[in-house]
């Protein structure tokens, strides 16, 4: 956990979050600024500042996250209507806390191209 970090806080519970999910490596809560019905925060607990950080003994978590996603998905019953997951690396794509996360969004329809 870095002490410093809004998500690791968030994640040990020392800042207030809407938790939906978590378990002993993944936490999921609503977004505070929410861009579709549903749009859900996955982090893994240990902390890592964004994909680039993403090696082999990563993998599973960041798997993980997508299943949990995906999941969450089934639960509000959108997953068949479709979602769209997110992952934004650094300043330039969007990414405001450094900390690996990922979106997910649902409830509505999407465009193409993002952004």
């Amino acid at each position: 956990m870095d002490p410093n970090c809004l998500f690791c806080k968030i994640g040990a519970r020392k800042l207030p979050g809407k938790i939906v999910f978590e378990n002993e490596r993944v936490v999921a809560f609503e977004d505070i600024a929410p861009v579709a019905p549903t749009h859900v925060v996955l982090i893994p607990l240990e902390h890592f500042a964004s994909s680039l950080e993403v090696d082999p003994s990563r993998h599973a978590v960041v798997g993980e996250l997508v299943q949990v996603a995906a999941d969450i998905a089934r639960q509000r019953g959108f997953a068949e209507d479709g979602y769209r997951l997110v992952f934004n690396t650094n300043a330039a794509a969007g990414q405001s806390v450094p900390h690996l996360h990922l979106h997910l969004l649902g409830g509505r329809t999407f465009g193409w191209p993002p952004g």
